[in-house]
């Protein structure tokens, strides 16, 4: 049987035909936990990238033994276009070295145009998420908050009329009042439901 990594790297035609006679070479690692994933997506070959999430049901977040993604190994922005874009890869991800693949591609110089798509994401990324009450919180100035958790950036300011959407939701409201007294912001606890809050913010309350 032929090497499917070979093939992902160098004929990737070659190399869905041989997983559609045996599919279960889809999800498959070897010992340093490089998969088909990672090498299509380092190769640029987009349409067995595509395949292998879509067709093969691969996970896009595959790992290998160094705690990276395949964004990690990218070397074209249409790669990470279509990891991020596409296949929905989260771009907040760090390996074992504590670096997510931005940082890393950016220390390595080597495809600074991958490193400059990457920050812009994470830029508008930190950006998306606002909470807002008139500028304090339950009489909490911005300033009196403690730091957001990691990877997630809270910003509190004040609306005028014209960017006001409407009434805000008067349970939402609370929760946000309630979640800035809490001495436990800070805790485990306090983080977990900060990220819920965020959460329900974004995609609606969970429905019990």
């Amino acid at each position: 049987m032929s090497n499917p990594y070979l093939l992902a790297a160098d004929s990737p035609d070659a190399c869905i035909a041989l997983l559609r006679e045996n599919p279960s070479l889809a999800s498959g690692q070897d010992e340093h936990g490089y998969s088909l994933i990672h090498a299509a997506a380092s190769y640029n070959h987009l349409d067995l990238l595509r395949t292998l999430v879509s067709e093969f049901n691969v996970p896009v977040d595959l790992k290998d033994e160094d705690g990276e993604t395949a964004l990690f190994v990218v070397e074209t922005v249409a790669a990470a276009k279509v990891l991020v874009e596409e296949l929905k890869l989260d771009i907040t991800t760090v390996n074992d070295e504590g670096q997510t693949a931005c940082e890393k591609i950016e220390a390595e110089e080597d495809y600074p145009e991958v490193a400059e798509y990457l920050r812009g994401l994470e830029g508008e990324a930190n950006n998306n998420i606002s909470i807002t009450v008139n500028g304090t919180t339950n009489g909490t100035t911005p300033a009196d908050l403690p730091p957001a958790p990691e990877g997630l950036q809270v910003q509190i300011g004040t609306m005028n009329e014209a960017e006001d959407a409407g009434e805000p939701d008067p349970e939402f409201r609370r929760r946000i009042e309630e979640l800035a007294s809490r001495e436990d912001f800070e805790t485990v606890e306090g983080q977990a439901a900060l990220r819920q809050l965020v959460e329900d913010a974004i995609l609606g309350p969970r429905q019990e």
